[in-house]
Parts: structure tokens; sequence; C-alpha cells
């Protein structure tokens, strides 16, 4: 599996969305490096960026594919986990899975119902529209106008960047193929229903038409360490859309999982 290993210190775990790459979260890299002490590993999913799919077929077997190179590389070395869209729903399951080694999940616009029908979803809205934000997109320009909440020339260049060679470098067939067992049998939270104590993060787009926020909040109960945001002027791409904020919700919450690790008895 293909990782991009950054920094040094405790490990932290990264995991992209459905049909992009690592990549796409790159832009989070400042603000972890000054964060400090963590070594960050960006992953290229199966079927995605470099990593090819193996034979993993659906999402069950990529959470196991995920997992195995996890352990494989950090055996039971006490990790983070940072997660968006498809991959905070792997990083759930992982969390979950492994909580006695997990030392707190963050989840960006996280996938929290798989089927898409069942989602609650806001109408598609733009809140800023440049025309200039198109002008040097070329063949990406369908892709950004599909997702971008506020376009600008700024937003299109970072989505150029981070989030179109992703998009080119996936591989279509194994795409297809998971997306066809895209659900877990059982969402994390149920099959470990105890709550989850870890210092935890959502984040969510108040203008996300992919997930949507509302689902998210139905799991604040099972998380009690969790700080739960809705990000105004913000979509799925939304550490695009609101870099800033999203950063220093990131940074925030690994000052507190930083404070946890320090008052874990000995």
């Amino acid at each position: 599996m293909y990782v991009v290993d950054r920094g040094e210190g405790a490990p932290l775990i990264l995991l992209h969305g459905f049909g992009v790459d690592h990549r796409l979260l790159l832009p989070l890299d400042p603000a972890l490096a000054a964060a400090g002490e963590w070594r960050r590993l960006y992953f290229d999913l199966p079927g995605h960026g470099r990593s090819p799919l193996g034979g993993a077929a659906s999402a069950e077997d990529l959470a196991d594919a995920v997992e195995a190179e996890i352990v494989a590389r950090l055996g039971t070395e006490p990790f983070a986990i940072i997660g968006n869209s498809f991959g905070g729903m792997i990083a759930r399951r992982i969390a979950h899975r492994r909580r006695e080694q997990v030392l707190g999940l963050a989840a960006i616009a996280p996938v929290m119902v798989a089927e898409h029908a069942k989602r609650r979803v806001p109408e598609r809205t733009v809140i800023a529209r440049d025309p200039r934000a198109l002008a040097g997109l070329g063949d990406a320009a369908g892709s950004y106008e599909e997702m971008a909440v506020v376009q600008t020339p700024e937003n299109a260049d970072a989505f150029l960047a981070h989030a179109y060679p992703g998009l080119t470098a996936a591989d279509p067939a194994a795409l297809e193929r998971l997306a066809r067992n895209y659900p877990f049998d059982v969402e994390p939270e149920t099959a470990s229903p105890a709550p989850f104590t870890q210092p935890a993060l959502f984040v969510t787009g108040r203008q996300d038409h992919v997930v949507g926020y509302e689902d998210a909040w139905d799991r604040i109960e099972h998380y009690p360490r969790a700080t739960f945001a809705v990000v105004d002027s913000a979509g799925h791409n939304l550490h695009l859309d609101q870099p800033g904020l999203v950063a220093a919700l990131i940074s925030e919450w690994l000052s507190r999982v930083r404070l946890s690790r320090v008052n874990v008895p000995k």
C-alpha cells in the first residue's frame, strides 16, 4: 500500500475519501507539522492513487487491508487517525476495532450513512461564485463546479492541486467494484456500542450535499470527548472551502490528544 510518511513522533494516520488519493489531505500538513511531535502517514486506499486494489471487493475488505497495513507498519504502537469522507467511515471502523491502541479520532465530512438514498443532505448551494475561478481549470472545471461551495481562484487552485490529481489517478474498475459493496455489514458504533472515550472531532459542512451534516450529529452521545462542528460556507471538500477554520479545529483536537497522552496513568 502506498503511504507518504512525514515527520517524527507519535503516528497519525490520514485516510482520504472515495475516488481521490492522499493528496486531498495534504493541505492539512502545515497545521499538523506545526502541532509538532506527529509522524504523518498519508495512505492511498486500495484502488486509489498508487495503491492497487488487490483482493478487496468491499468496504469491509478495504478496512481490513488498511488495518493490516497499520499493524504491519506500527505493530502495537499507539496512533491517532483522521478520515475524510469514505476515509472517515474507514477511520471510525479502525478506531473502534483498535480502540485500546488509538489515541484519538478525527473525521472530516465523514460518511456516516453509506446508502446515498438514506442520507439527510441539504440542497446543492454555491455561496460564492467568482468567474475567474474556472478560467484555468480546463478539463477539471466540471468536477470542480460539481463540488465547490466557495468558487474563488484560490479555492480552484487548491482543488486542481489536491483533489483533481486523485480523481484522474483512481482505477475506475476498482471503484466500481468497491461501490457495489460500499456499506459495512454493521456500523462501527453499533458493532462496538460502548462509548468511544478518546478525544474526537467531527467537522461537517453546512452546505455539504454529498454526506450532509445531520447524520453525524446522531452519534454525538457515542463520543463523550468529541467536538462536533458544522462549518458554514463549506461543502464536501470543506477543508478546501474553509482551510483556516478546519486547520484550527484539527490543531485543537491534537492538543486534546496530546493532553490525554500526558495524563494516562503509568
